[in-house]
């Protein structure tokens, strides 16, 4: 008897599937509000350079002060990181006399001031990363990343070994503990450390969370089981807008974000362990516990599996042979998979992110393209979810990448004075890019042979899992 045999006879998709997938969805909320924080806890705000002795200019306004303090843009905007070493008085006559020369602009020499009508705080107005230092702003999401990709190699084994449940407890006790630690930081390097170390933490609840939920679920429903609950990533896309614009202080923001893992972490309780994973390493006892619980609460009350029986269920993995990311590249078909599906997820995680990451950049307000942005997903998914089955993988995986590609540069194309049609324009984009990322999860996942699909670009790129049919044996 095969583990699919015995899945069918105690109810592939009953009570406890639902109820084991739903608890499993709550770490999955919280997911998107870590990988895309970037875009509320690093935001810039309008700032220009602090004028020194302002005491002196009593009786002038303050939009006469930055006038004669701060040289103006083509566009008649103040520069955000010049200034002048001496104040300018004749511009108060005439404030079309710019200066022609450029030897008295000097870079700001006594920090900014920065608007806070928007957020009460941010890294960025913590640190002054701005001007000179914007980089390191922008590093803090590469950061983020780097530890995202750490943490996808370091799971995907140690979730093999360990089990799925006892590395899933773990991923979410260590994304509270450096989620908080970021939240405390006190200074950017501590914050920069404990950003990369929560990426690695979240990737373990991104990469084991969908193996996990699928190996309780017959081959039957294991497509739309994913589909569905990947639409708890665009919940948590929808709630961050929310939280975002509830809480405009960076510490606070963090805290709010990771505080939902303590509650993943109590619900977990309830959870039992794969009994794959168990079957497969030898654990027959507690799988068979596991087996006659989901029996009993799907209503196959007469069902019984002796220990014997499931010793006796073997893999596909021969006594001796071992499977590593070479693995990947020793035949040619399996050279050309890896190569041209390792193209197809960069080009879709590029889109995707890109887009997101870029939330003022279509003619919205931030929180506002984040909301309507998460909520394209869900439709997308779901056209997804009847096209795979209908034109196929392949058809459905290119013509949703073509899409994105056409949206993404007739946006580059638009005028910005059409302020009604970009944002259309970017939300339809967006929309494609996410069915893309839907669509590669399953097709990649088909590509390989079940031995091999963990290790494939979908672990690499450890965006929302692994691939649907993982570890399936």
């Amino acid at each position: 008897m095969k583990f699919e045999d015995l899945l069918l006879e105690i109810g592939g998709f009953g009570r406890f599937q639902i109820f084991i997938l739903f608890i499993l969805c709550l770490p999955r909320i919280n997911l998107p509000m870590h990988f895309l924080l970037h875009n509320f806890l690093a935001a810039t705000p309008s700032h220009h350079c602090a004028i020194p002795h302002q005491e002196a200019f009593v009786n002038l306004t303050m939009e006469e002060v930055l006038l004669i303090s701060i040289p103006q843009e083509p566009d008649g905007t103040y520069s955000s990181c010049e200034m002048f070493s001496q104040p300018q008085f004749h511009l108060l006559l005439n404030s079309s006399l710019q200066p022609e020369n450029n030897s008295i602009i000097q870079h700001c020499q006594h920090g900014w001031v920065y608007d806070h009508s928007q957020f009460t705080s941010t890294i960025s107005t913590q640190w002054d990363l701005v001007c000179e230092q914007r980089g390191l702003n922008q590093a803090t999401a590469t950061f983020f990343f780097i530890g995202v990709t750490v943490g996808a190699v370091i799971f995907g084994y140690l979730s093999d070994r360990f089990g799925r449940k006892a590395m899933l407890l773990v991923s979410l006790v260590f994304s509270v503990i450096f989620g908080m630690l970021s939240a405390a930081s006190i200074s950017y390097s501590m914050l920069a450390i404990t950003r990369t170390l929560t990426g690695v933490a979240l990737s373990g609840i991104s990469l084991i969370i969908l193996p996990f939920g699928m190996e309780w679920v017959d081959i039957q429903h294991r497509t739309f089981s994913g589909i569905l609950t990947s639409i708890f990533w665009s919940i948590g896309n929808m709630l961050l807008a929310m939280v975002a614009y509830l809480v405009r202080e960076w510490h606070w923001l963090l805290v709010a974000v990771t505080g939902p893992c303590l509650l993943s972490i109590v619900c977990l309780w309830w959870v039992p362990e794969s009994a794959r994973w168990l079957i497969a390493n030898g654990k027959v006892k507690q799988a068979q516990r596991h087996l006659l619980q989901c029996a009993r609460m799907n209503g196959r009350k007469d069902f019984t599996v002796s220990a014997e029986a499931l010793r006796r269920m073997s893999t596909n993995k021969k006594p001796g042979q071992s499977y590593s990311y070479i693995s990947l590249f020793r035949t040619p078909v399996l050279r050309k998979i890896s190569l041209c599906s390792g193209a197809v997820w960069f080009g879709v995680a590029f889109s995707y992110y890109g887009m997101s990451m870029n939330l003022t950049g279509f003619g919205l307000n931030m929180y506002l393209s984040q909301f309507v942005f998460g909520i394209i997903e869900i439709p997308a998914k779901m056209i997804m979810y009847v096209l795979v089955n209908r034109v196929g993988r392949r058809q459905s995986q290119a013509w949703a990448l073509i899409l994105t590609g056409l949206s993404i540069g007739a946006n580059v194309i638009i005028p910005k004075t059409f302020t009604s049609l970009r944002p259309v324009v970017a939300i339809m984009g967006k929309g494609f890019s996410e069915a893309a990322f839907t669509t590669v999860f399953l097709y990649t996942s088909e590509l390989y042979p079940t031995i091999l699909r963990v290790k494939g670009p979908p672990q690499i790129s450890a965006r929302k899992g692994v691939p649907l049919q993982s570890l399936l044996k």
